[in-house]
């Protein structure tokens, strides 16, 4: 049985109440347009962080930073409540126990399904938000998904762990940006735009995995982002894609027919050798 996938690209400021709307907006029009599944990038509620490059960078740029939100608070409530039967998975600024995490959630109108914090940190993430500590698949109304969040995808260990798992689709939710030296004018020729786009298919095609991929679009504060949402198929193809521009990429895709299809002879999960890879073993000499 197939399921409508989207995912979506698409600019976020830092106005709480505005990304609040656009993702109600957002998810309106999944609804309206039969979409089972919506991914949302990462910081959509209330934009990402202004700069990565200065471990201030809140205040260098008079920035207060992105919304603090509890998953218990009445903003994902309201996003819940409007979802009902449509599952949509997004990113936003986690405060618990008085620590900020860089976080995603997967609800319906059911409730939350899912909460994962981001565990890999780069350039000057990890002097606004604490890491987080691990991957778990997680059941869902459209089957066992797992949750990424952009730099999280340059480690095969982290999808490898989730499709282990049992997640038949991994969600990426990204703040990915142009190269921070020598960006290109044209971002489909931006060298962190090919990273972006070959992490994705790479991540998919290692595990035999559906893989949905959101990023935000436009600019926010010093950064410049790539956009390229997509959905790729376990055989590491592209089955819809939003370019350099923002929209949604959509598609329908009968999940598990796809895995057991790519799966049927050579099944990567199954072909593992973990007694061999940790810890190093020593290689055999020929002389």
């Amino acid at each position: 049985m197939s399921i409508r996938i989207s995912a979506v690209a698409a600019e976020y400021g830092r106005g709480l109440r505005r990304s609040l709307d656009q993702v109600i907006g957002q998810i309106d029009e999944a609804k309206r347009t039969g979409v089972d599944l919506l991914v949302l990038p990462e910081a959509c509620l209330g934009g990402y962080l202004a700069d990565l490059s200065d471990a201030d960078s809140t205040l260098v740029h008079d920035d207060p930073g992105p919304p603090e939100l509890s998953v218990a608070g009445p903003e994902l409530a309201e996003l819940a409540a409007a979802a009902g039967e449509l599952v949509v998975c997004l990113g936003f600024c986690e405060i618990a126990d008085g620590r900020r995490f860089n976080s995603a959630v997967c609800f319906s109108g059911e409730g939350v399904h899912g909460v994962y914090r981001k565990v890999h940190q780069p350039l000057a993430e990890d002097s606004y938000y604490s890491a987080g500590s691990g991957f778990a698949a997680f059941d869902t109304p459209v089957g066992r998904l797992g949750m990424l969040i952009c730099y999280d995808k340059a480690f095969p260990e982290a999808a490898r762990a989730l499709a282990l798992d049992g997640a038949q689709v991994i969600v990426c939710m990204s703040a990915w940006p142009t190269s921070r030296t020598g960006a290109a004018a044209n971002l489909a020729d931006d060298r962190w735009t090919k990273r972006f786009n070959l992490f994705d298919a790479a991540r998919a095609l290692e595990n035999q995995v559906v893989l949905a991929s959101a990023n935000q679009a436009g600019r926010f504060g010093t950064l410049r982002f790539v956009a390229n949402a997509k959905v790729v198929g376990p055989g590491g193809d592209v089955l819809a894609s939003t370019g350099v521009d923002a929209g949604a990429a959509t598609v329908d895709v009968d999940v598990p027919s796809e895995l057991a299809q790519a799966r049927r002879f050579m099944c990567h999960l199954a072909d593992r050798r973990p007694d061999t890879y940790y810890p190093p073993h020593s290689m055999l000499s020929v002389s």
